[in-house]
């Protein structure tokens, strides 16, 4: 009778599930195949069944040459304590206007912060938990990880002291090589098993003041720093740059044109952005003067080309989008590449400029439906979804 009773609730199971779970997974792997990367991603979330067949390794290896990578916002709120649920990085699919949540819950860590991404990897600190494979030492403080949310793979780098986590800005380029970067110091680490063998190398950094927005561009840094710390005049800002080889010292240049004119003083609260290659992005606010508290008549986007070193404005916001931000006060840019996101305090959404979009000073649109409350500031960066990336 038992057996008998077993074999009911087995066929009843049978009918209750969708017919396509009796197709054989050779034939659903060459279904999913043919697939975008996208819908690959949101039919992971459809079942259990669904999001282990299409995470097996055969079936990864099988598309990761085949499909092209995603081009995504990973999104970074600004008070990750307080976020409704901490341990998802939240990302926007700008081309189908679309959020996708990926949960970090295979990480051995607890509040992890996404900081910074590249090549198909999210780095981000993290505070390790009990159940942690670290010594105690090291659960002291917070952890720089690798990871890709897709794969759900993840790597720990090598330690850092806990300053490092509180004031450092973490920098990766192209080929995940990471950068950890404050006013007095800097950390650089390759990963590739070369003569530092997998460890980090410091430097003494010789800024007049704390760098701002630094980005980094193959193996050389740019940021913004007040070149006269002692003058009244705050917002004149200069533009310094620094290449980091294997020696253990770093020395950091202002880069400066006479051609250039002013560049630097008609922006307020200028920030820098990666752009496309080996170009810069300075994002700011547009002064209608050049006295200190001159009001701002919308936000301009520049773009400097490290090649020929000159300079062209890239866009401008908008008249009508500028007033949410003229009503804010200050604003926070993050991005890369053609897609600049900005955010401010109360306004419940994030302006996005995409210059891919048009030919001409590009597209400007907002992005609702913001995970959170809605009412803070966010930060975040561009990530380059790929099934292939490694840790």
């Amino acid at each position: 009778k038992h057996k008998k009773k077993k074999m009911e609730q087995e066929h009843h199971q049978q009918e209750q599930e969708p017919l396509i779970y009796n197709l054989p997974h050779d034939t659903l792997l060459k279904i999913f195949s043919t697939l975008p990367l996208r819908q690959i991603i949101l039919c992971r979330s459809l079942s259990k069944f669904f999001n282990h067949l299409l995470t097996t390794p055969t079936f990864l290896h099988h598309i990761s040459a085949t499909l092209p990578s995603l081009n995504l916002l990973a999104l970074r709120h600004h008070n990750h304590h307080n976020h409704h649920n901490p341990s998802t990085v939240h990302l926007f699919d700008p081309d189908l206007n679309q959020w996708l949540h990926f949960p970090l819950n295979f990480l051995p860590f607890s509040n992890p912060l996404p900081v910074a991404s590249s090549h198909g990897l999210i780095y981000l600190w993290a505070q390790p938990n009990n159940t942690s494979p670290i010594s105690q030492a090291q659960a002291q403080t917070k952890s720089l990880l690798a990871c890709n949310p897709l794969t759900r793979k993840f790597r720990i780098l090598p330690q850092l002291g806990s300053a490092w986590c509180r004031h450092g800005s973490v920098l990766v380029d192209s080929v995940n090589r990471v950068m950890v970067l404050t006013e007095l110091a800097a950390l650089y680490f390759s990963g590739d098993g070369g003569d530092n063998g997998g460890c980090w190398l410091k430097f003494s950094s010789n800024l007049p003041s704390k760098p701002r927005s630094p980005v980094l561009i193959e193996d050389s840094a740019y940021a913004l720093c007040c070149d006269d710390v002692g003058s009244p005049w705050r917002s004149q800002w200069k533009l310094f740059s620094c290449r980091f080889t294997s020696t253990t010292s770093v020395k950091w240049s202002r880069v400066d044109r006479r051609e250039w004119g002013d560049v630097f003083d008609i922006l307020k609260r200028p920030r820098l952005v990666r752009g496309v290659g080996n170009r810069i992005l300075m994002i700011g606010g547009l002064k209608s003067s050049f006295s200190l508290n001159s009001p701002c008549s919308t936000i301009l986007i520049l773009r400097l080309d490290l090649g020929n070193m000159e300079w062209d404005e890239a866009g401008r916001m908008p008249v009508e989008m500028f007033r949410c931000f003229q009503d804010a006060g200050k604003f926070k840019v993050f991005g890369a590449g053609d897609r600049v996101c900005f955010s401010a305090k109360r306004i419940g959404k994030v302006a996005l400029w995409d210059r891919g979009a048009v030919a001409e000073g590009g597209e400007w649109r907002w992005i609702v439906n913001v995970p959170g409350n809605g009412d803070g500031v966010y930060r975040g960066f561009v990530f380059e979804g790929r099934l292939d990336a490694l840790p």
